[in-house]
């Protein structure tokens, strides 16, 4: 049975949350939550509150034990990009994009 949680609109490029979100993959829940809980970088945080998430829904909706749970698949996508511009030379204005991200969780007791 599978069981999935979402963080949308995440403040960090996907492409930083990517490089973490790798590191879990195929592990099993209650190790990837201690991958996590050591890995140094700002997005650990997030995926780990996403994995808490997931594992909280399988227990609570669909009555599954933490320890059979393995991490089936954990993906970030792009979400909505919010534009600033930065005053340049010559009265001219250069873009700023501030990235976002989508973190989806699937968990799997196989």
């Amino acid at each position: 049975m599978e069981v999935y949680a979402i963080a949308k609109n995440v403040p960090m490029s996907p492409q930083k949350m990517r490089e973490v979100v790798r590191q879990i993959q195929g592990l099993p829940a209650l190790q990837a939550q201690a991958v996590l809980a050591v890995v140094p970088r700002k997005g650990a945080r997030f995926v780990a509150k996403t994995l808490k998430s997931a594992i909280a829904n399988a227990e609570n909706n669909k009555s599954l034990k933490p320890e059979s749970l393995r991490v089936k698949e954990a993906v970030t996508g792009s979400a909505m990009i919010i534009k600033r511009f930065m005053p340049k030379a010559r009265g001219s204005a250069g873009p700023i994009l501030k990235r976002r991200c989508h973190i989806k969780i699937t968990l799997s007791d196989e």
